[in-house]
């Protein structure tokens, strides 16, 4: 599938989450769900990707349960794909993402997108802890090492797909 990198003898939550949504390509097409993008077509017209490797992506990312597909037309076959619960929850780590290439990237001036709440303000993503409900960085944070399986177990405990 074009794997850029092998992460299956790491020991990280980070590598794992990686070995699904690291692609090239992925997030993007995960961005564009969130914006309600659900077409095969729609996502080769916004992306300009190649349809081969979309199809894989698409493919890979319901194999990880992260995208479901729901048939609309029976004649042709076509299908919908739609973000699920799991899905659903890479939405604060897109937002995030989002955030740092605002303020590192394009500066505060020029962002190409604004969230806006519900409440009317514009999104600014918080990392809280949710014991004290203070905000979290690097420096509040001390590393503690688990034992845990190296992420290729993980994914085969889990009977997804590697690759």
């Amino acid at each position: 599938m074009g794997r850029t990198a092998d992460y299956s003898k790491e020991c990280c939550s980070v590598a794992a989450a990686l070995s699904i949504v690291g692609d090239p390509w992925t997030l993007l097409i995960l961005r564009d769900a969130f914006l309600g993008v659900r077409r095969f077509d729609e996502w080769q017209a916004r992306l300009g990707v190649a349809r081969n490797v979309l199809a894989a992506r698409l493919k890979s990312l319901v194999a990880h349960g992260v995208l479901e597909t729901r048939p609309y037309s029976e004649h042709p076959p076509r299908k919908d794909y739609v973000l699920t619960q799991k899905g659903r929850e890479l939405m604060p780590v897109l937002l995030t993402l989002k955030a740092w290439g605002d303020r590192h990237l394009y500066g505060d001036a020029a962002t190409p997108m604004a969230f806006v709440h519900s409440c009317g303000a514009e999104l600014t993503p918080l990392l809280t802890c949710p014991a004290c409900g203070g905000s979290v960085s690097s420096g509040d944070l001390t590393p503690k090492r688990k034992e845990a399986p190296p992420v290729s177990a993980i994914l085969a405990a889990a009977g997804e797909p590697r690759g």
